[in-house]
């Protein structure tokens, strides 16, 4: 069980679903161009599911992003953000 939990990332629910609506994608549409359910796409999006590393690889492939534009911001680079702000 433990080996199935590293292998899935925990992805930034809000920015998978902000890159697919920037793509103008609905989410059955993603999903069947990634091959995963729509099902399983909403559980990604509203942080109740992990993607596997695979699944992050094509999202970030078919939204025209990199795997870490879906991940959560670093706490270093969000605190130097929001101080700067």
């Amino acid at each position: 069980m433990e080996q199935a939990q590293t292998q899935r990332l925990a992805q930034d629910p809000v920015r998978v679903l902000r890159k697919r609506v920037q793509a103008g994608l609905a989410q059955n549409e993603l999903a069947a161009r990634i091959g995963i359910s729509a099902a399983q796409l909403c559980r990604i999006e509203k942080g109740k599911s992990g993607a596997s590393a695979p699944v992050l690889s094509r999202l970030a492939d078919e939204l025209g992003c990199t795997i870490a534009d879906l991940m959560p911001p670093d706490p270093a680079e969000a605190m130097a953000e929001s101080s700067a702000a």
